[in-house]
């Protein structure tokens, strides 16, 4: 089914090419979207998208900056009853998250954006890292420690996900709820790994 042809309401067209950049990426897939697709789906000149991006990549990176609040949001309002729990459960949250947003989710990860050139990316994805640190701090008690169980738990979360979008662990969104659950299963076994090593506080 292609993409249905939209327009854009109240002069709003940054965030109506942002829609459809969504749309259109979810379709094509990254390196089959173009602002020649998303002008010609919202009825609006090629000359059009250039009032707000000054390129693609720009439009990508802003479609990566709202995959990072949907998934910051998720992730930060992850709960759990331990601080281990609430690792694991962010874990969780992240690889919903990103099957529940596929395209987002792919144009964050999937283009390489350099984020010397986009820091507005980088920004986007802090409260994200902070999500997992709040609970890491918890459990390890030492600041270098907390940074990089955080690193171990978003490699984690991160990896699931991306190996869900590859349809690695099968097919359709029914795998998406047993993916998160063996992410969330992975972080638990590393907190376990680490307290039986006497790693942690």
């Amino acid at each position: 089914m292609g993409v249905k042809k939209r327009g854009y309401h109240h002069g709003d067209l940054r965030a109506a090419l942002i829609d459809a950049a969504v749309q259109l990426i979810g379709e094509h897939g990254v390196k089959g979207f173009t602002l020649a697709e998303a002008s010609r789906q919202l009825g609006v000149s090629v000359a059009a998208p250039y009032r707000h991006f000054a390129d693609r990549d720009r439009l990508v990176a802003a479609v990566a900056v709202q995959a990072c609040g949907i998934i910051g949001e998720a992730v930060g309002a992850a709960g759990g009853e331990t601080p281990a729990e609430r690792l694991a459960e962010a874990a969780r949250a992240y690889v919903s998250a990103a099957a529940a947003n596929r395209p987002l989710f792919v144009a964050l990860v999937g283009v390489g954006l350099d984020k010397r050139r986009y820091p507005e990316v980088e920004e986007a994805a802090r409260p994200v890292a902070q999500a997992f640190l709040e609970p890491a701090r918890l459990i390890t008690g030492a600041e270098e420690d907390a940074v990089h169980l955080t690193e171990t738990v978003v490699a984690i979360a991160h990896g699931h996900a991306v190996l869900l979008m590859d349809a690695s662990f099968g097919p359709g969104p029914r795998a998406a709820a047993p993916v998160a659950a063996r992410a969330a299963h992975a972080v638990r076994a590393v907190v376990e790994c680490l307290r039986s090593a006497g790693s942690l506080a």
